[in-house]
């Protein structure tokens, strides 16, 4: 018996399914960062405060059903969309499909591990503070260059 392909190797984000398209996500929190743009470059920087829903040790969002309610600015990727986002980290597999690139060995779809993410250090487990601990006229302050854009 030849052995199957997987899902994210022979179909295009487009034609994915619900369940395949969230299966994606590997669970590293960089994307609930909260980010700043210059106004005058629109470039977009990282910082270390995560979204106050952000579950911190599980990288994974506590209200992720009704999320749009509660950040109205929340980010929402489709495969339409999912090219918008140029600040997208180079690891997120999102990204990485759309350019055409392979999921990484340490990917949970590849590794059946969803600690995977975390022991590679891709995610944010560690490594961040709730954006309800810092005033955002100091968010400046926490901007941070270890996420690979």
């Amino acid at each position: 018996m030849i052995a199957q392909i997987p899902f994210w190797q022979r179909k295009r984000l487009a034609e994915m399914s619900p369940a395949e398209w969230e299966s994606l996500c590997d669970g590293c929190g960089l994307c609930c960062l909260n980010k700043l743009e210059d106004e005058d470059t629109g470039e977009v920087y990282h910082t270390d405060l995560a979204c106050e829903y952000l579950d911190q040790e599980a990288c994974r969002c506590t209200v992720y059903p009704e999320r749009k309610q509660r950040v109205p600015g929340c980010t929402t990727l489709t495969a339409a969309t999912v090219q918008d986002y140029a600040w997208l980290p180079v690891t997120c597999a999102y990204r990485t499909l759309a350019e055409g690139r392979p999921l990484a060995d340490w990917h949970p779809l590849r590794s059946g591990d969803p600690e995977s993410v975390h022991r590679a250090g891709v995610s944010v487990r560690g490594k961040v503070v709730s954006e309800r601990q810092v005033p955002e006229d100091d968010w400046e302050e926490h901007i941070i260059h270890w996420v690979l854009s």
